[in-house]
C-alpha cells in the first residue's frame, strides 16, 4: 500500500470513528447540525464530480435538490412511501433530470453553462407555485411523519459513507479517468476514444443524482416539510463555495467544505459586533473571502502543497 493510500485510509477511518462517537456525546440539537454536514456533504460531491472532475460549471444543484426533496415528501404524503425508500427513488429520478438537462448541455460551456444553470436553480423552485395543487403551493408539503435527529443522523451518514464509496470506485476506475480527460483537454479526450456526448451526460446525470438523495434528506432535516423558498438560488451557491472550499477535483476535502457550509452559519449568527439579524451573512461572507485568499485551490489543494512539502524535506541522518 502507498503511503498517500495508507494516509487517506486513516484519515477515512478517524473520520468513520468520529461519526459513531458523536451521538453519545451530543443532544439532539446538534445531532440535527451534525446531520446537515452530511447531507451538504453529499451535495458537494455530487458537484465536484461534475464541475472537479468533468470541467461542467454548474449553479443549479439547488434545483436537482428541490426534485428529490419533492420527490421525497410527494412518495410520503401521497402514496405513504416509507421514508428509506425514496431516498433511491429520488437519486433515479434526479438522475434522469440530469441526463435531460446534460443533453442541450453539451452545446455549453463556461460561462454560458453557468448561466443555463443558474436559470435553473432560478426557475425550477417556481414549479409548485404553478402546480400548487399537487405541490402546495408557496405554503409547502409536509411528509406524512417525521422523523428523530438520531434516526436522520444515521441514515444521512449512512448515506455519505455509501456515496462516498461508490464516487471513489467510479472515479478511479475508466469513467473517472475518461471524466479527467475530458476536463483536461476534450481534444485530447476525443482523440483518445473518449465520448464526450455520454461522459459529459452521464456527469450531469450522476451528479444531479447525488444532489436529489441530499435534497431528500434535506426536506427530512426540515421536520419532513418542503417549501419552495428552501431551494433557492442560495442554497445553489452555497454547495458551490462549499466545493471551492473542498477544492474540486479532490475528493479528501469535501468533509472540511461540508463543515464549513454547514456549521458556520451557525457559528457567525452569534457574532456580537455586526448584530443577531445580519452578523450571519457578513461573517459568512467575509469567511468566503478569506478562505478563498488563503486556500485558492481548497482544502485539497493545501494538502497536496503540505504533501509536496514533506517530500521536497531532504532526509537527516
Amino acid at each position: 500500500m502507498s503511503r498517500r493510500l495508507l494516509t487517506a485510509s486513516i484519515a477515512a477511518v478517524a473520520v468513520a470513528v468520529a461519526v459513531v462517537i458523536l451521538p453519545f456525546v451530543l443532544d439532539g440539537y446538534h445531532e440535527g447540525i451534525v446531520s446537515d454536514v452530511a447531507i451538504y456533504f453529499i451535495a458537494i460531491l455530487g458537484l465536484n464530480i461534475l464541475t472537479g472532475y468533468t470541467g461542467q460549471i454548474s449553479i443549479g444543484h439547488g434545483a436537482f435538490m428541490m426534485i428529490g426533496g419533492y420527490t421525497t415528501v410527494v412518495m410520503s404524503h401521497d402514496h405513504h412511501t416509507n421514508l428509506i425508500v425514496t431516498l433511491p427513488l429520488a437519486g433515479a429520478i434526479t438522475f434522469v433530470c440530469g441526463l435531460l438537462v446534460g443533453v442541450p448541455a453539451l452545446r455549453l460551456s463556461g460561462v454560458y453553462l453557468a448561466l443555463a444553470t443558474f436559470a435553473l436553480a432560478v426557475s425550477v423552485p417556481q414549479l409548485p407555485l404553478k402546480f400548487s395543487k399537487f405541490l402546495g403551493g408557496s405554503n409547502g408539503l409536509q411528509t406524512d411523519h417525521t422523523v428523530s435527529h438520531l434516526w436522520l443522523y444515521v441514515v444521512s451518514w449512512s448515506c455519505a459513507a455509501i456515496a462516498f464509496v461508490a464516487g471513489w470506485l467510479l472515479l478511479r476506475g475508466r469513467i473517472g479517468r475518461a471524466f479527467r480527460s475530458v476536463r483536461d483537454s476534450e481534444v485530447a479526450a476525443v482523440s483518445s476514444g473518449v465520448s464526450l456526448p455520454i461522459y459529459k451526460t452521464f456527469a450531469f446525470g450522476v451528479s444531479a443524482a447525488y444532489a436529489g438523495v441530499a435534497g431528500s434528506l434535506f426536506v427530512l432535516a426540515t421536520n419532513g416539510f418542503a417549501q419552495p423558498n428552501e431551494f433557492g438560488i442560495l442554497l445553489s451557491l452555497k454547495i458551490l463555495i462549499g466545493g471551492a472550499v473542498a477544492g474540486l477535483g479532490s475528493l479528501w476535502g469535501l468533509v472540511v467544505g461540508a463543515v464549513f457550509i454547514g456549521l458556520l452559519p451557525q457559528i457567525s449568527s452569534s457574532v456580537p459586533f455586526v448584530g443577531p439579524s445580519h452578523g450571519q451573512d457578513v461573517v459568512f461572507g467575509l469567511v468566503v473571502i478569506l478562505v478563498m485568499l488563503v486556500l485558492p485551490n481548497g482544502f485539497a489543494g493545501l494538502l497536496a502543497r503540505v504533501r509536496t512539502a514533506i517530500k521536497s524535506t531532504p532526509e537527516t541522518s
